[in-house]
């Protein structure tokens, strides 16, 4: 059944929280489970991006920013884990059947007000127009 995976690691009692990465990419998604003053900086390096959305690129002329601004990017869900649970968290997700990919961390903002937020780096390099 859909979500049984998402029960699972939420079982571990290392999950933060989720974000299904839809309409609005991995940059507007993401910072809807992070708290005010947390920023999540992910590296594109960690996954390979799906031909598609490589294609896309091409043909539309779309910048790296813009295909995380818009696409999933091949992330369709992001769990956002405790440190000390992470490795339980991935494991229960790759028991059942998940491909899981460490896509980054979350780390404080400069100032702790500040609204929650993702930085991408080595886009450039991973996803090439």
């Amino acid at each position: 059944e859909a979500g049984t995976f998402l029960l699972a690691a939420a079982a571990t009692g290392g999950v933060r929280g989720f974000a299904h990465i839809t309409g609005g990419g991995l940059v507007e998604n993401i910072p809807r489970a992070l708290l005010d003053g947390l920023t999540a900086v992910l590296d594109a390096d960690a996954w390979p991006l799906p031909p598609v959305f490589g294609w896309l690129a091409k043909k539309g002329a779309i910048a790296p920013l813009e295909l995380a601004r818009t696409f999933n990017c091949g992330i369709g869900m992001a769990v956002i884990a405790a440190d000390e649970k992470a490795d339980a968290v991935e494991r229960t997700l790759r028991d059942a059947g998940e491909i899981v990919f460490r896509i980054g961390a979350v780390t404080e903002a400069a100032d702790a007000g500040d609204p929650p937020a993702v930085h991408l780096n080595n886009m450039e390099d991973a996803w090439p127009p």
